[in-house]
């Protein structure tokens, strides 16, 4: 095994570089970027493993992170970053660190490692990738350009003050040459950004705030400037991509303080949003408030996934997102325009749909001193592993919960700051959903028998080979039928997928791969 590792190395160590096209192909001997095409469908159009050998599906290699001991905070390593894989090698990371290992055998090529200054170590969505440049966070604030060859840091830019409560997990977003990255933090009622940066250089091209500065569009929908100041809205995970379009789609984070809206009275534009924006100038072009004036700690960063698909016997371009706070949005994602606004889950904090389809705000909902049932789980219906659309089934596939949590108020001024709430507690389960684009309603629900399933867990991976990939909270990694969600295999891992599984082809072997806790393995099929 090593020496045909050692055969290939010189391939692999002068063939790196990133072909564009390949960003606008479906993934399958590479994988480029986050969710593997623009389109955050997670979808691939690989066969080779499929229902009729499922049972043939085996470990090929597993590759595990060694010599790193539990992480400050957050303990052992989680890998939550999808790997990106170009020229038949993965690029993956958890906090502070990066790996490229051979995307046959699992062997380590190099491993990069960053001493960070602060900053949450709550995960790493992993790289994006650029020619032959890697581009990387530290939880600290510091955007960091890599080698794709060897390793090597090019530069590094100081974006967010890990002072200020900022923290960085998110993988950046290439188009064209753009280099697109957000940012998270809520303890210090920061104000949230994206921005588009060289990928040359690491020079910013342009910001795009998250809330408005005074006589802005959307100013009007705060009470005054210093709680536009310090209104939120951040943007920790990567959008999608319309390249005909040439629109950029993304889910902001909930306004600041968290819970507490009292000192924020309105809507509070941009947060809690969709938003198309123009890649090379990052203006405005629509917008769609999943949740107006959230006072529940509901981001709506979510994944906007992006599909043709008839409306009506229409064919439509569409966007379509199951959101934190329980609703599944459909948009005409030329226009933001909403054709469907239905919970997947609980959303009694709403008390209806306003003419845009944006939800209504329940008022005898929010959060009170002495509490306020809602049937939403404590941390929303959903989190941040990604969801996947089928265009075989029409489908869209969510990892959802459904229960009953207590929102409290715990800071009663008129100006709360930081945190002036919180909300958990009651029951929840959680399952599997797939969703019908056109009415929103479930089709199928698998719900897991054991819990823990928490505000992560795993993402979800449709094939061409008409199968669903995912994890459950018993550490399973599982193969659906996406149609019927019947099981059809499974594997017991010793931690939970902790990733969003992606797959690739390689010299006409197909491989799954998933991190699960520490840990990644890369199945295929068993060969006599």
């Amino acid at each position: 095994m090593r020496a045909v590792a050692l055969a290939f190395l010189p391939l692999l160590l002068t063939a790196q570089g990133l072909d564009p096209a390949k960003l606008l192909q479906p993934p399958t001997d590479t994988w480029p970027t986050y969710n593997g095409d623009y389109s955050g469908r997670r979808y691939s159009t690989l066969a080779q493993i499929n229902q009729s050998n499922i049972g043939s599906l085996a470990l090929n290699w597993m590759y595990r992170i060694a010599n790193i001991g539990p992480q400050r905070g957050v303990g052992n390593p989680e890998i939550k970053s999808t790997p990106l894989l170009v020229n038949g090698i993965l690029y993956f990371t958890i906090p502070d660190h990066v790996w490229a290992v051979n995307a046959r055998t699992g062997e380590e090529l190099w491993h990069y490692s960053w001493v960070d200054h602060g900053g949450h170590l709550v995960g790493n969505r992993g790289v994006g990738m650029y020619r032959d440049w890697l581009y990387f966070f530290g939880p600290d604030g510091w955007f960091i350009s890599l080698n794709a060859r060897d390793g090597k840091e090019r530069w590094r830019k100081k974006i967010a003050d890990e002072k200020m409560q900022y923290f960085t997990t998110t993988a950046a977003l290439v188009v064209k040459n753009h280099v697109i990255i957000g940012v998270g933090g809520d303890a210090m009622d920061v104000p949230g950004f994206l921005e588009s940066r060289d990928p040359d250089t690491g020079e910013l091209q342009w910001r795009w705030n998250t809330a408005p500065r005074p006589g802005e569009p959307g100013s009007e929908t705060w009470p005054n400037q210093a709680a536009m100041e310090h209104g939120g809205g951040m943007t920790w995970l990567p959008g999608t991509y319309d390249p005909d379009l040439n629109l950029i789609y993304w889910g902001t984070g909930n306004p600041n303080p968290v819970y507490a809206g009292q000192g924020r009275k309105g809507a509070n534009l941009w947060t809690c949003s969709i938003v198309a924006l123009n890649p090379d100038t990052g203006k405005l072009v629509w917008y769609f408030q999943g949740s107006p004036h959230d006072t529940h700690d509901w981001d709506n960063i979510e994944t906007p996934v992006l599909f043709d698909a008839e409306v009506s016997g229409q064919k439509r371009k569409l966007l379509a997102q199951a959101a934190r706070n329980g609703f599944f949005f459909v948009l005409d994602r030329t226009n933001g325009k909403s054709l469907v606004s239905k919970g997947f889950v609980g959303v009694n904090w709403a008390k209806g749909i306003d003419e845009k389809g944006q939800p209504i705000p329940d008022p005898a909902k929010e959060p009170k001193v002495d509490g306020s049932i809602i049937d939403t789980p404590g941390g929303g219906g959903t989190n941040w592993p990604p969801p996947s659309f089928s265009p075989d089934t029409g489908l869209f596939y969510v990892n959802a919960r459904r229960g009953y949590s207590v929102a409290y108020l715990t800071d009663t001024d008129d100006h709360p700051e930081g945190y002036g709430g919180g909300g958990g507690g009651g029951l929840s389960e959680p399952l599997l959903e797939a969703l019908d684009y056109k009415t929103g309603k479930v089709v199928w629900s698998h719900v897991y028998p054991t819990g823990n399933f928490g505000n992560a867990g795993a993402g979800i991976l449709t094939t061409a080979g008409k199968l669903l990939f995912t994890g459950d909270p018993a550490s399973n990694l599982i193969a659906y039928d996406p149609a019927t969600g019947r099981i059809l295999w499974h594997f017991r891992a010793p931690s939970i997928v902790s990733n969003g599984p992606m797959t690739y082809q390689l010299d006409g072997k197909q491989y799954l791969v998933v991190g699960a806790g520490d840990t990644l393995y890369a199945f295929a099929l068993v060969r006599n």
